[in-house]
C-alpha cells in the first residue's frame, strides 16, 4: 500500500478508514456462492498492494471537497475507488496470461495455479463486476466514461503486443502505448473520483493530468524494476518484458544515440533474450539512471498540474503520494 505520512495527521484516519471500506467493497462484490470462484476471487484479492489506484480515488474527492473529510464517508466514492482496483485487478491477471508470469505478490499467478482458461475468464469476471458495481452509483455518464478508459487500456496492450521485438520502437510511441495501458487508468482515479466527490470541473481536470502523469511514472518505474529488480523484493516475476521482446524506456534511451558498437552488442543481447548482458549495456550506459530521471520528470509536470488549485490543505499529501511513485523500492 503507498504509505500517508503521519504527518498528515489529520486525513491519515479517514483515508485508511476508507480504503478499509474499500477493500470490503471490492470482496462483497466479488462474493459467489460456488466455492471455486470463491477461492479464486479470494487468491486475486492478495493482488491489492500498493493500492495506488483507489488512495488517489480517495485523496482526489478528499482534494475536490478542500480538505473536507467527511467526503470519504461517500459510498459513491468509495464504490468508485473499488471499481478501479477491481479493472486494475482484471488487467494483472490478463497481464500475466500474456507475460507467462508465474509470480505475482510473493505467490503463484492464477495462469500457474490453475491455467490461462481459468485466468482469462476470470479477468472477465473482474470487469464485469466493476461494470456492475459502477452502474450502482447511477450516473449513466460516469459509466460510459469508466468504458472509454477501458476501451482504451485494451488498445493500448494491444499496441504493445505489435510492437513486440521492435527494436525501432521511438520513446513517442512508447510513451502513447503506456499512457494508454496504464495512464488512463490512473488518470480516471483523479478526474472522476473528483467529479463524484462534486468537485469543480478545474478540479477535475487538474487532478486527471496529475493522475495521468503519475500513471506514466508508475509504468516507468515499473518497466526498470522488470529489468533490474529482484524477484523476492519485487514481489512479482521479473524479466518478463524481455522474455516477450518488449522495448521500454531504458532500451529506447541505450538505442537511441548509441554508437554502431554498442548498439550492435544491444541488439544481439534483446534479440538472444540475454539479460545479464542487457542489464550490464544498461548500467553502462546510464540508461537506467536515465529512464528513473524521466519517470521523475513526470512527477514534477503531475505537481505542476495542481499547483495554484484550492485543495484545502491536501496538496503535500498529493505531492507526497507523487513522490512515493518512483522512490518505491518494489
Amino acid at each position: 500500500m503507498i504509505e500517508i505520512d503521519a504527518r498528515h495527521e489529520r486525513f491519515v484516519q479517514p483515508l485508511a478508514t476508507a480504503l478499509e471500506a474499500v477493500a470490503s467493497i471490492f470482496e462483497t462484490q466479488l462474493a459467489s456462492e460456488f466455492p471455486a470462484v470463491e477461492s479464486l476471487c479470494n487468491h486475486v484479492g492478495r493482488y491489492r498492494g500498493k493500492m495506488l489506484r483507489p488512495t488517489l480515488t480517495l485523496l482526489s474527492g478528499l482534494a475536490a471537497r478542500e480538505g473536507d473529510v467527511t467526503v470519504l464517508e461517500s459510498d459513491d466514492l468509495r464504490r468508485l475507488a473499488a471499481v478501479f482496483e477491481m479493472i486494475h485487478m482484471a488487467t494483472l491477471v490478463h497481464d500475466d496470461v500474456l507475460d507467462e508470469a508465474d509470480d505475482r505478490r510473493g505467490g503463484a499467478t492464477v495462469n500457474r495455479l490453475n491455467d490461462n482458461e481459468t485466468a482469462v475468464m476470470l479477468g472477465d469476471y473482474l470487469i464485469s463486476n466493476a461494470f456492475h458495481l459502477a452502474a450502482s452509483i447511477g450516473d449513466a455518464d460516469l459509466t460510459e466514461r469508466i468504458g472509454r478508459v477501458t476501451n482504451t487500456l485494451c488498445e493500448g496492450e494491444l499496441i504493445q503486443l505489435h510492437h513486440r521485438d521492435d527494436l525501432g520502437l521511438d520513446l513517442e510511441t512508447y510513451l502513447a502505448t503506456i499512457r494508454r495501458k496504464t495512464a488512463v487508468l490512473v488518470g480516471a482515479c483523479g478526474s472522476l473520483g473528483a467529479r463524484v466527490a462534486g468537485g469543480t470541473d478545474a478540479a477535475g481536470r487538474a487532478l486527471g493530468v496529475f493522475g495521468e502523469r503519475l500513471g506514466i511514472a508508475f509504468q516507468i518505474r515499473d518497466d526498470v524494476f522488470d529489468l533490474d529488480g529482484d524477484a523476492a523484493v519485487v514481489g512479482k516475476s521479473v524479466g518478463r518484458d524481455l522474455a516477450k521482446g518488449k522495448l521500454t524506456l531504458p532500451m529506447i534511451l541505450l538505442l537511441d544515440g548509441a554508437d554502431a558498437t554498442v548498439f550492435s552488442k544491444a541488439v544481439d543481447a534483446f534479440r538472444g533474450r540475454d539479460a545479464g548482458a542487457v542489464l550490464r549495456l544498461l548500467q553502462d550506459g546510464d540508461a537506467i539512471t536515465r529512464a528513473i530521471a524521466f519517470a521523475t520528470e513526470q512527477v514534477a509536470v503531475a505537481k505542476d498540474a495542481i499547483a495554484g488549485v484550492p485543495f484545502g490543505g491536501t496538496e503535500a499529501l498529493l505531492d507526497d503520494l507523487a513522490d512515493a511513485v518512483v522512490a518505491r523500492d518494489h
